[in-house]
Formats: structure tokens, C-alpha cells, sequence
């Protein structure tokens, strides 16, 4: 790809997990693909896992650079060396680069890493803070930041009531803000995206105008976002980025091939398609209690059970069920759920999986844990109509009776054909967003613009 004006050289950090990393890197794409040079910085223990073609890929140190987070082994831990390790290796990175043809112009940092935005300022340089969840969960943690909403927040409170967001009941509220003392780690990181947010040059969320522009407005006071999602890869959506099937980026192993064949042999729309991204952890009751319900409910499935969590499995499960179903360790969710056999995604809505099966017209069952997914799960069911949420009991699982009712409410019936409808429709939106002239494309040509007028000044 050869571009003769130099158009800005920006270096993406994201926070080292899959989560963040994707979507930072698909951003890098988009950029790339507009003629902007775009670097990808991440640490050392998981900067070999990424292979984007036309991004350049450098590490820093988050001070455990053989083994990520899992040496550190605590999350205050590991937040503190990343910010003092990740700052003087970023320093170092961008003056790399400071008498080269490229400077760096801007860093494109993950909320989560408000620090960098310290070092930009501090070697004179533009930054852009990243949202890589959605603009109703930023919404309501931001207004905790700014002392607007106390917590905890009480089941026997009323529903929440903030501009541009839908009443919120107590179960679709974050787990932090719920239980504020379970992880106070968390909520710390959580809260510390907006400390220095008014600094910020450019402030980017990964959704878009159609699905959370109310949403957007509703903070806009506090902060002005530009919406430039959904950060999908280009084959799945607008096709413009040639090649672009993947994110490029995978800390397992996939074994997208033989899910494929699996599924070539199924009818169309009649499969289940399970996975709890990876973060998440069920318990043995939990997981026996999905196995009982996909055997029960004689539906083909194809659940995503990753090697730390196989041991959870119940014998019986792997031994009688080879005919309807397949279990593998990872693979390539975007190819899953793109195949004409996928009836429905059983997720955990986390948001990029929710973006992924909003994006491909996916109808959901959601099955959130923790975090913002309760939030998510709210709006796949409510207020999008693309999905209905499962009930937990008292104890806080989703028992086999209650999966069957939502798969069959999703995958059979009159509900079933109207949520086919809504995801139809929003799989349409999320295209036209980032298609040429969409208003997620337009938000992206704008920060591309920026850039240039910054390196023409330069100049």
C-alpha cells in the first residue's frame, strides 16, 4: 500500500486482552486503509500474537514481560508497574520515531490507560482516548467520576434515570456499581478513564450514530465522543479494506477449520452457537446446566469452552452428544457467526461480541456475568429487539428449563421472526455506519483530517 503525502503517523495502546486489543486493532486498519501510518504498541507477552497486514506492531513493558497479567497475579499490581513501566516504555517508543521520516503525531490510547495521555502531552503530541465498551455504560461511569451518581446502588432504589438512557433496574446495572467492594481494583481503573478526559484531544467510541447517538448526547455535557464503530473487520461489513476477514490478533488457537466442516453439514439457522468470550468463568453448576439445556433442547450447537475452563465439563456431556453438537477450545467467532448454519449466538455480551452478532444479524440469548454485560444485555433485549436475556434463579444460574425457553423463543415462533427482523435491520445499519459517507466513516475522515492539518503545521 503505497501512499506518497504523509497523512500522520498514530500509535494505538491497547490494554493487553482480547477485548480491547481487537478493536484498537481494527481501528489501526481503518486509519491504515485512509493512508494514516498506524503502530500498534503492546506488551511484550502479547505483542507475538499479532499479525495485521499494513500495521506495524511494537512492544512495551508492563513490567512482566514473560508472563502479562498472570505473573502479576494481582490487579492493583499489575495496573501500578503498567502505568510506570508502560510510560517510560511509550516515552521510548515515540522518540524512536522522532527522527525518522514518520513522527508520531498522536497516540490513540485505551480508556483504561488514562497515563498515556499524560506521556502525549509530555512529548508534545496529540491523544485520542479509546472507549472500547458502550456509550450508556461510559455514560453512567463518568457520572459517578464527576460525583453526579453515589454509590452503592440499591435493588430497593427506583430505576436509574439519566439523560439519553433507557430506566435501568437494578439487574442491568454494571456488577461494580452494584457491588462497588467486589472489585475495587476494577471500579478503580473504571472511574480513572475520566481523570484527565478533558485533556484529551479527540475522544472515540467504538459503536455508532444509529445505535447509541441518544446515548452519546445524553453525556455530551461531560464529554464529546465520535462515534466510529462498529470496529468489525471489513468483510463482514462495507468490504472496503481488502483481505479483511480477522482481527488479526489471537491469544489462542483457533481451530476455525474443522468448525467449518462441522458446520457445512447442518441445515441453515439450526445451529447454537455458544461462547463466553474470554474472560469469563463459569462454575461447574453453571456449566452443567448449559450441557443439560443443549441436550435437552435437541438443537444442534457448537459451544466455545476454553482449555482452562474444558475440566468443568461433565463426562457425560462430551461422551453422548458427538451427533447433535461440538465443543472446541477457540475459534474464529466472526466466521461462526457469519455462516448461513448459525441460528442463534448464546453470548455473554460482553460488547464486542454483542457488536459482532449485531453486526452480522445474529440473533442473541444473552447470558450476562459480570461487569457492563448486564448493561449490554438490557439493550439487546429492550431496546434494540434483537434478543431476549435469560433469567437467573436465586442463586444466580441460568438453570436448563430457562435456556431452552429462550432458544426456542429465539430460534422458533412468532417472537423468534421478529427479533430475525430487528437483527436483520440493525446488521444494516451497523453496514451503512461504516460504509463510504456513514456517520461512523465521516467521524473517522474527520480525525484522518485533523491529522494532516497537524503535520501540515508541522511542515
Amino acid at each position: 500500500m503505497e501512499h506518497k503525502q504523509f497523512k500522520g503517523h498514530v500509535i494505538l495502546l491497547p490494554y493487553p486482552s482480547q477485548g480491547h486489543i481487537n478493536p484498537l486493532l481494527q481501528f489501526a486498519k481503518r486509519l491504515a486503509s485512509k493512508g494514516v501510518k498506524a503502530t500498534l504498541a503492546t506488551t511484550h507477552y502479547t505483542v507475538n500474537s499479532i499479525c495485521a497486514a499494513h500495521i506495524g506492531v511494537e512492544p512495551i513493558s508492563d513490567g512482566f514481560d514473560e508472563g502479562g497479567f498472570s505473573q502479576a497475579g494481582n490487579v492493583d499490581f499489575y495496573l501500578k508497574s503498567f502505568k510506570e513501566e508502560g510510560s517510560r516504555s511509550l516515552s521510548q517508543l515515540i522518540q524512536k520515531f522522532k527522527e525518522t521520516s514518520t513522527p508520531v503525531t498522536c497516540v490513540v490510547y485505551d480508556s483504561f490507560l488514562p497515563w498515556a495521555l499524560d506521556v502525549a502531552k509530555q512529548q508534545g503530541i496529540y491523544g485520542a482516548s479509546f472507549f472500547t465498551n458502550s456509550a450508556a455504560v461510559s455514560s453512567i461511569f463518568s457520572r459517578i467520576h464527576h460525583g453526579r451518581l453515589a454509590l452503592p446502588l440499591t435493588p430497593e432504589s427506583k430505576p436509574l434515570m439519566l439523560p439519553g438512557l433507557p430506566p435501568l433496574n437494578f439487574r442491568d446495572l454494571p456488577t461494580f456499581l452494584r457491588f462497588p467492594d467486589s472489585y475495587p481494583a476494577y471500579l478503580a481503573m473504571k472511574l480513572s478513564q475520566y481523570s484527565n478526559l478533558n485533556e484529551a484531544d479527540w475522544v472515540l467510541d467504538n459503536t455508532f450514530e444509529d445505535l447509541e447517538g441518544k446515548e452519546a448526547k445524553g453525556v455530551s455535557e461531560l464529554w464529546q465522543a465520535k462515534l466510529i464503530g462498529p470496529m468489525v473487520p471489513s468483510a463482514f461489513l462495507d468490504e472496503r479494506i481488502k483481505g479483511d476477514r480477522g482481527y488479526g490478533s489471537s491469544l489462542w488457537k483457533p481451530l476455525s477449520e474443522e468448525c467449518m466442516e462441522w458446520l457445512e453439514t447442518k441445515p441453515s439457522q439450526s445451529v447454537v452457537y455458544i461462547s463466553f468470550g474470554s474472560m469469563v468463568s463459569l462454575t461447574e453448576e453453571e456449566t452443567e446446566e448449559i450441557a443439560r439445556g443443549l441436550e435437552e433442547s435437541n438443537l444442534h450447537y457448537l459451544w466455545i469452552v476454553r482449555e482452562t475452563e474444558q475440566k468443568k465439563l461433565p463426562k457425560w456431556f462430551l461422551e453422548s452428544n458427538k451427533e447433535k453438537g461440538m465443543v472446541v477450545t477457540w475459534c474464529n467467532q466472526l466466521e461462526m457467526l457469519a455462516h448461513p448454519a448459525v441460528g442463534c449466538f448464546v453470548t455473554h455480551c460482553g460488547w464486542n461480541s454483542t457488536l459482532e452478532g449485531l453486526s452480522l444479524g445474529v440473533p442473541m440469548v444473552g447470558v450476562p456475568k459480570w461487569a457492563d454485560q448486564l448493561t449490554d444485555a438490557k439493550f439487546v433485549e429492550e431496546i434494540w429487539g434483537i434478543g431476549v436475556r435469560a433469567k437467573e434463579d436465586e442463586e444466580g444460574v441460568v438453570r436448563r428449563e430457562e435456556l431452552i425457553k429462550c432458544l426456542k423463543e429465539v430460534m422458533e415462533g412468532e417472537k423468534g421472526k421478529e427479533i430475525k427482523s430487528n437483527a436483520n435491520k440493525w446488521k444494516e445499519l451497523a453496514k451503512k455506519a461504516i460504509s463510504e459517507g456513514g456517520s461512523s466513516d465521516e467521524c473517522i475522515n474527520k480525525f484522518v483530517q485533523h491529522l494532516m492539518a497537524i503535520v501540515e503545521q508541522i511542515n
